[in-house]
């Protein structure tokens, strides 16, 4: 790695500050599970970087909300979100898609904010919280704005966020009424990066959906709403013509891409047989 200046600031404005230089390559680090690789690589090479490590440390607290929502501080690890409680109580299936996020060492520094503006395709959360209709808290010198987690990707490791942004809270709505599962499909290891992934959330009155989130992740560019299956669930039961019906709109408009994982066709039937899947996880849990 080249040589490069590290900063230590104590707050996140004074973090967000330093970000702001002009052309000098600057990046915020928190747990590095990511960033490090990729400097390791040569892929970046920043002049400076600017720990988080030594903010506030209500900025890692994991909080329930009166109305039943969480309230989670971007430097909370993926570790003390797996392990929570309240996040258990009030969100399920985020403990239950932390279970095979990476490993136990990358979870025990990673942090949630770093997860979600890394940008990466293949990252587990970002579906998840998408389909619970989660949203982020970011800072900047211009102030502070709040923009759902579906709308922060833009590319293949693009996001909307400034140079000089940093993502310091993420809330998840009340999911009071809801139901959620998330179906993560690797060719190698169970902790390793999904193939594709898909996350499903329903509001059910009974056995009928009054409202549904489907969101794809990993064989797209960014966390994708399949807004023509969600179209199928709404005001239906949850029987075996519904879910095939639901399957086959999953494919019917969005572009997959091919990798080493598997062609376009392989991942268009996974889709179609992992969103059946998902759903049919939600009528078991019922």
């Amino acid at each position: 790695m080249t040589p490069f200046e590290l900063a230590e600031p104590r707050t996140l404005r004074e973090a967000v500050a330093l970000l702001a230089t002009g052309e000098t390559p600057v990046r915020a680090i928190a747990g590095g599970t990511a960033l490090m690789l990729m400097m390791k690589a040569g892929v970046f090479q920043p002049a400076r970087l600017v720990s988080l490590r030594r903010v506030a440390a209500h900025h890692s607290e994991i909080v329930a909300t009166p109305d039943g929502g969480l309230r989670i501080g971007a430097m909370a690890t993926l570790s003390s979100l797996a392990h929570s409680a309240v996040v258990k109580q009030a969100a399920p299936v985020i403990t239950q898609t932390l279970k095979t996020l990476s490993n136990v060492r990358v979870r025990n520094v990673a942090t949630l904010g770093g997860h979600l503006a890394h940008g990466d395709p293949h990252m587990d959360l970002p579906p998840v919280l998408t389909a619970l209709g989660a949203q982020v808290r970011t800072l900047s010198p211009a102030g502070e704005r709040t923009l759902a987690v579906g709308v922060l990707y833009t590319g293949y490791y693009e996001t909307v966020l400034a140079d000089n942004e940093l993502i310091t809270e993420v809330i998840v709505p009340p999911q009071t009424g809801w139901r959620a599962a998330y179906m993560k499909i690797t060719t190698r290891a169970a902790d390793d990066w999904p193939t594709l992934g898909v996350a499903v959330s329903l509001q059910m009155e009974s056995n009928t959906v009054k409202d549904a989130r489907i969101v794809v992740s990993a064989a797209t560019n960014t966390p994708v709403r399949l807004t023509a299956a969600e179209d199928t669930l709404r005001g239906a039961s949850l029987d075996v013509a519904t879910l095939t019906r639901c399957g086959d709109a999953a494919v019917s408009g969005v572009d997959l891409a091919a990798d080493a994982h598997g062609s376009t066709a392989y991942k268009c039937e996974l889709l179609r047989v992992y969103t059946q899947r998902a759903l049919r996880q939600i009528v078991a849990a019922s």
